[in-house]
């Protein structure tokens, strides 16, 4: 007798045909709900980690915000400060210019009430001896004038005749105007073709010597020439024209010899004017 018997085909035939079916349909839920519970983990996955993302991306946010913000109240601060300071400038400033205006005004009205003081002060002190003081003062004045006169030289012309007083410069010369003896006409004559007019005549300069200071000229009066060669800075060149006294001629003084260029002044008589006629012919050179 075997020791494993085969099943019997009555007890095969007596299991039910449902019971495989509803396992079957067991089976098959089962694998449903495998599918269904992985599918929605992996939902849940994918869910949490977009949901992670977003919220990393809301902190990002977030802090930029935060630190926008914080920029935002820093630049309002400075920007209070500098108002602040700009408002304290146009203050002072504006104080500054009151000041100015209540200084100037101040001082004005001081200096009207000092001048007003000095005014008065001065018409109360003008007594005699004030008075014979300031003549004592225009007497000193007048004899420093005279002093300064009696520097001045006489000498004796070309002609032989002697001259009245010789300046020896500008000054010298302002001096011998204010005296008032003659008439006086200064000049710088250049060497030129043409005669140049000097009071009532005309001069042509010829040679010049400044080492020895030299000079040679032409003095054109009463439609005549005269010439004077080789004189020298500060001697009275005398000359006559008609209707002059022979103790009183024209007297021409050089004060200054140069290259091509003489300075100096012209003295004639008070008698004589000013009006003598003079040639404008061209000297000789």
């Amino acid at each position: 007798m075997s020791e494993f018997m085969e099943p019997n085909a009555d007890s095969v035939a007596a299991t039910p045909r449902w019971v495989g079916l509803a396992i079957a349909v067991l089976a098959g839920i089962s694998l449903i709900g495998v599918g269904l519970g992985f599918a929605a983990w992996s939902t849940s996955k994918n869910l949490e980690q977009s949901t992670q993302a977003s919220l990393k991306q809301n902190d990002a946010l977030t802090q930029r915000l935060a630190k926008s913000e914080e920029q935002n109240q820093q630049l309002q601060s400075d920007l209070k400060v500098v108002t602040d300071k700009l408002n304290v400038t146009q203050e002072d400033l504006q104080k500054a210019r009151q000041q100015s205006k209540a200084s100037v005004a101040a001082y004005d009205k001081k200096l009207s009430g000092l001048q007003s003081n000095v005014n008065t002060q001065l018409a109360a002190k003008a007594s005699t001896d004030d008075v014979n003081k300031l003549g004592t003062d225009v007497s000193g004045v007048k004899n420093d004038l005279d002093e300064t006169k009696s520097k001045l030289e006489r000498a004796t012309g070309d002609m032989g005749v002697m001259s009245g007083l010789i300046a020896r410069n500008h000054e010298d010369l302002e001096e011998l105007r204010r005296k008032g003896d003659r008439n006086y006409f200064e000049f710088t004559v250049q060497k030129s073709k043409t005669a140049q007019h000097v009071g009532p005549v005309a001069v042509s300069l010829g040679k010049t010597d400044p080492k020895r200071s030299k000079y040679t000229i032409t003095v054109l009066a009463d439609d005549k020439s005269i010439e004077k060669k080789d004189k020298t800075a500060g001697e009275p060149v005398q000359f006559y024209v008609k209707g002059t006294a022979r103790y009183s001629p024209y007297e021409l003084v050089v004060f200054d010899v140069a290259k091509n260029q003489i300075t100096g002044y012209l003295s004639t008589p008070k008698s004589a004017g000013a009006a003598t006629s003079a040639s404008n012919t061209p000297a000789a050179q």
